[in-house]
């Protein structure tokens, strides 16, 4: 994916692929260069997404957080499994008139049809 440099120049671990709790709407955000995802907890019309799990220690996810562009924020992403991680989501006000694109089930899949 277009940033996972940035989480390798950190030392950081790719652990697995999984997919979030079927409670998630996904966007394509504009206007982000590159073009970010947009991850929306939703009480309503939400779907399983596709998603990545890395490993970081704690002084390089400290390192990360403080580099993490706003609309997007780091918060608590319930798995399908019922478990939490830290993952990236958006708040809910950038997502007014971007492309939904919850349909995909993931970002790889909406970057590999662009």
């Amino acid at each position: 994916m277009p940033l996972n440099h940035q989480l390798l120049e950190l030392g950081a671990q790719f652990a697995e692929q999984t997919v979030t709790a079927p409670e998630y709407r996904l966007y394509a955000l504009p206007g982000t260069t590159p073009p970010k995802p947009g991850l929306v907890r939703s009480s309503q019309n939400g779907s399983s997404i596709e998603i990545e799990i890395w490993n970081l220690n704690f002084t390089s996810f400290g390192r990360f957080v403080a580099a993490v562009p706003s609309p997007l924020v780091i918060g608590n992403v319930k798995l399908a499994s019922g478990v939490f991680v830290k993952g990236f989501l958006c708040e809910e006000y950038a997502v007014a008139g971007a492309q939904e694109i919850t349909s995909l089930g993931s970002w790889r899949n909406f970057v590999a049809g662009s």
